[in-house]
């Protein structure tokens, strides 16, 4: 039986229907191993040759560094000393594109947070979260989004792992929306409606995929994306750049165990993860806010009735794929 799902923060509903699925194995990609690009036509693993130096700041500082904060050499957007006015020109608005699009490299031209030793990313991390206080300085700026693209499906024009920090002059819609629904039960019942689902979801332990001592990761019950895993700090906090080194290291364990679990039994999908968190302003504003990370495997595409209405048909159970990533076990 297909069954109708209501998310509680932004109260877009989705529909389950495994029946659609019968064999969901046969959704998964099959892909050939994969392999490196050649290090000498890598543009990160010279970055005084290939233009990238100097960088806004390395970890350790100076030329034996393990994690390179640098602009992108094709930013989406561009640093001015003036902010970005929005004007009307006829029904429409418009801005210039002013804000920050920079790279977070590791040294390692072939290992993601997956491969590496946890405090390796837990390097990468610490040196996002330094560009996002960075970035609370500039009074031009309202929002900062790090993602991460994966494979070639997912974005990534480049095989050696990079993590991308894009700074914003606005605050995006659908942060604005998760603000705005996480404030409304906040409102109603006095409490954080992520920390609700966590303890929710611990008591049922259907959904859990993973967890340490400060971090969680669970198939959501109500997934907008196919195949979708969110990682959660246990430790309520609603902006990533406050979150202290213990909490950001077993959030930084669980992912890589995740993404290693995304690619053992999902064979090896294209992925993107991306952390949701508060803005850069006024944050006690959004005490109410629990920030977190999904991922996102390129597995199913949105097709004609998601596009036309918003509401995902998603084949995939999330108990079973829970149950999957946990312990191998296939669909029944």
């Amino acid at each position: 039986m297909s069954e109708f799902r209501r998310d509680p923060v932004s109260h877009e509903w989705i529909i389950i229907a495994p029946a659609r699925a019968k064999r969901p194995e046969q959704l998964l990609p099959k892909r050939e191993v994969r392999r490196p690009t050649p290090k000498k036509t890598c543009p990160f693993e010279d970055l005084e040759k290939s233009g990238n130096w100097p960088p806004f700041f390395t970890v350790p500082s100076g030329k034996n560094w393990r994690v390179a904060v640098i602009p992108n050499k094709y930013p989406a957007l561009r640093h001015s000393q003036t902010c970005a006015v929005p004007t009307r020109t006829g029904p429409y608005i418009r801005a210039d594109g002013v804000g920050y699009h920079d790279l977070v490299v590791s040294r390692d031209h072939a290992k993601t947070i997956a491969d590496l030793p946890v405090e390796r990313g837990v390097e990468i991390f610490e040196a996002l979260q330094r560009r996002y206080r960075m970035a609370a300085n500039d009074p031009c700026l309202q929002y900062t989004t790090a993602f991460f693209n994966w494979g070639a499906s997912a974005g990534a024009s480049l095989y050696h792992p990079h993590y991308q920090v894009l700074s914003l002059p606005i605050i995006p819609p659908d942060v604005a929306d998760s603000l705005g629904g996480s404030a409304r039960y906040f409102k109603k019942y006095r409490r954080c409606v992520h920390c609700d689902i966590l303890k929710h979801e611990r008591k049922e332990g259907k959904r859990i995929i993973e967890e340490n001592d400060r971090a969680i990761a669970l198939a959501p019950f109500v997934p907008k994306s196919r195949f979708e895993v969110s990682i959660y700090p246990k430790h309520h906090e609603s902006s990533f750049e406050r979150t202290p080194r213990a909490d950001v290291r077993g959030v930084v364990a669980v992912l890589g165990g995740a993404m290693r679990r995304m690619r053992k039994h999902l064979n090896d999908p294209d992925l993107n993860f991306f952390i949701h968190t508060a803005p850069l302003k006024n944050q006690e504003k959004y005490k109410h806010y629990h920030w977190h990370i999904d991922v996102i495997p390129k597995i199913l595409l949105p097709a004609g009735f998601e596009i036309s209405t918003g509401i995902d048909i998603n084949v995939i159970d999330p108990d079973k794929l829970a149950a999957l990533l946990r312990r191998g076990k296939k669909w029944e």
